[in-house]
Parts: C-alpha cells; sequence; structure tokens
C-alpha cells in the first residue's frame, strides 16, 4: 500500500501517468501479453507452435513476475531471446495503458527513489526506524525498498529465521538474512532459541 500511494502521487517523476490502474490478476496480465504477440509477427508465429498457448503465456507471466521480483529490468535482463523483447514490450504496453502489474509497485518505487534522491530523502525522514518481520522470505526488489530507506539512518531491525526460508517459490532470497550483517556493520543479533 506504501509503494502504490507513491507511484500514484508521485509517479509523474518517472513517467507514469495519473489515475494509473494496477493489474492484480493473470487475466488482466496475459490480454496486456496476448497484445505483445499480436503486434509482432515473430512471436505471434511462436505462440501459434505451442500446443498449450495459455500455459506458455503464463510461464511468460511467471519468468517476468521473477525477473521483477530480483529487481532485473528487461535490459538487465540476460535470458535469451525472445523473453527479453517479450519483457520489455509487455512493460512498454503496460505503461502506454496507464497501468501497473503488482510486480511493478515495488519495482517502480525502487526506480523513483534511485532517480529522486530528493524523494528518497523525504522518506528516509519519514521512516527513521525499520522493522521487518519474517525477513527470510523478502525477495530482490523488497530488498532493494529496504536499503535504500534505512540507507540514511541505519536504524533497521529485522526478526526471521533462516531455517524457515518458505517462500522462495515467490522469489524470496534467503541471501538477504544471511548477509544482513555485512549490509549493516555493528548488527546486534539476538538469537531466541528457546
Amino acid at each position: 500500500s506504501f509503494c502504490l500511494e507513491l507511484v500514484q502521487t508521485r509517479g509523474n517523476l518517472i513517467g507514469l501517468g495519473r489515475n494509473m490502474v494496477i493489474f492484480e490478476n493473470s487475466s488482466d496480465q496475459q490480454a496486456v501479453l496476448r497484445d505483445v504477440f499480436s503486434n509482432d509477427l515473430q512471436l505471434l508465429e511462436l505462440l501459434k507452435k505451442k500446443e498449450k498457448p495459455n500455459s506458455f503465456l503464463q510461464k511468460c507471466l511467471s519468468l517476468i513476475s521473477e525477473q521483477k521480483k530480483k529487481f532485473i529490468s528487461p535490459d538487465m535482463c540476460n535470458m535469451v531471446e525472445p523473453f527479453p523483447t517479450i519483457y520489455q514490450e509487455y512493460n512498454q504496453l503496460l505503461l502506454k495503458q496507464n497501468a501497473l502489474d503488482f510486480d511493478d509497485l515495488i519495482f517502480k518505487t525502487v526506480e523513483l527513489f534511485k532517480s529522486n534522491p530528493e524523494v528518497l530523502e523525504f522518506y528516509q525522514n519519514k521512516f527513521k526506524y525499520i522493522m521487518v518481520d519474517e525477513y527470510q522470505d523478502t525477495n530482490g526488489a523488497q530488498y532493494e525498498l529496504v536499503k535504500l530507506l534505512a540507507a540514511k539512518y541505519k536504524n533497521i531491525c529485522v526478526v526471521g529465521d533462516d531455517d524457515q526460508c518458505i517462500y522462495q517459490w515467490r522469489g524470496a532470497d534467503i541471501k538477504n538474512i544471511l548477509d544482513f550483517e555485512k549490509d549493516y556493520p555493528g548488527t546486534k543479533v539476538i538469537k531466541l532459541e528457546q
């Protein structure tokens, strides 16, 4: 909800329009992806060759979601073609429709902070103390967001258990909690072992 409010109120700083729509369900996202394939003859031929086109589209959406959760943009994506092209065109079509998908909420917030230091500083001053529960289940984009917000004051407390990372299928990266002490030197670790 924090990211939604931010992209709605300050998204214009990174080229997002007002009254943006969030495509939360896969049918909306799949419709956009179908348009991507319809607008490109090579991609359309590729889709026609698939035995199960809907499954293929869903797999493409899953791969796009994975990339966004790892905070990998289309131009940084190192997967084989045509996936980077599909990813790029999908994002462009979303923006033309004044829409974002759910994964874009954090991705675009991080982009906004990185390109507008004064906006980042405003929110760093607003959130001087940060606490994240279930830190072992954060993904790359969530990690980037928290790291940016905590960078100024470094008043961050995380709670988690590296033996209980259960959302790896959803992009959780166990390294976030394992590397916490490297990211924040001087960390005090309190183990609750009983």
